[in-house]
């Protein structure tokens, strides 16, 4: 479990000065807006073929880990879309997918975009306005550039080693221009005891057993908890202000490359998993929060037992 300092991603793998040109930077930050909106336009197209009246949504649905872990035709439908424009716009790239799989190759010249073609699938399939697809290009052992789009509320979220964290109002199609880019900012809320905290739970039954036993050490001393599901979305969050932290055990690398460097960037501090490659089962703590009751959060994290990964046997 590392501390990330602000603004940067060099204790996840520390890099030197190789590839870290701002232009080329820019252009991933680029094509990882274009995945993403162009993603999140075929994603709200099918919804309503899916799961709109006279559909046979059972015929959609599929569990994956537990019963209460779906995929749908939709979230393979859109990683497909993407690798496929992956394929076009950067033949030379990999793709590291949640449907799909791949993994992280070691080459520290070699870009991987990680995605998770619907980010909050139960929301998704129930309805609930909180989803979202998220790339990121992954590069010499760190998240270079990604985009987390809002797919209900067609807002698009992006950042940029170096470059800043911004929103904007999605391209209707991902080729169309968005909306003007507005640059965020973290709270600067600071006290812990004022902080409103976004959590995630798990589908494994004795994993949430053990995230609702700490909520309830951890929630006398915070203004409240909030639970959106989406730990993308919930990254851009804290990077926007509309909370003030974060955090959520059991993550896989494609639901918070994106969104943490997007927090990184507007100025949040984080906890990740000591590696890109942590699987989800081993249940390492991921958190952000804002700058100035980082070091007053993580030390509750601390002393409840936060920051100890829940594994799932």
């Amino acid at each position: 479990m590392e501390l990330v300092p602000e603004s940067n991603f060099t204790s996840i793998a520390p890099a030197d000065s190789t590839n870290t040109d701002t232009s080329d930077i820019a252009e991933l930050r680029r094509v990882a807006v274009l995945l993403a909106e162009t993603a999140a336009a075929h994603v709200r197209e099918r919804r309503p073929q899916v799961f709109g009246p006279g559909a046979h949504a059972t015929d959609a649905v599929q569990s994956k880990s537990t019963p209460t872990d779906p995929v749908t035709i939709v979230d393979t439908e859109t990683e497909q879309l993407v690798r496929k424009l992956v394929a076009e716009l950067r033949p030379g790239d990999l793709v590291v997918g949640e449907e799909d799989g791949g993994a992280i190759a070691d080459d520290p010249e070699l870009v991987h975009w990680v995605v998770d073609p619907i980010d909050g699938t139960v929301n998704f399939v129930y309805g609930i306005p909180s989803y979202s697809v998220s790339v990121a290009a992954v590069r010499d052992g760190r998240p270079v550039a990604g985009a987390v789009a809002d797919v209900a509320h067609a807002v698009t979220y992006s950042a940029g080693l170096g470059l800043g964290a911004h929103r904007a109002d999605s391209s209707p199609d991902g080729a169309a221009p968005g909306g003007a880019p507005v640059a965020l900012h973290a709270n600067r809320v600071d006290a812990a005891s004022m902080a409103l905290v976004a959590t995630g739970f798990a589908y494994a039954t004795e994993r949430r057993t053990r995230q609702g036993e700490l909520v309830g050490r951890v929630l006398p001393h915070i203004r409240d908890i909030r639970r959106f599901g989406s730990a993308a979305l919930d990254l851009c969050a804290v990077a926007e202000g509309r909370t003030d932290a974060y955090y959520e055990h059991g993550l896989n690398l494609w639901d918070w490359a994106a969104g943490a460097l997007i927090a990184t960037e507007a100025g949040a501090r984080l906890i990740l998993p000591p590696r890109l490659d942590s699987p989800g089962a081993a249940g390492d703590l991921v958190s952000a929060a804002a700058p100035a009751i980082a070091d007053e959060l993580f030390g509750l994290f601390e002393r409840f037992d936060v920051t100890t990964p829940i594994p799932i046997s």
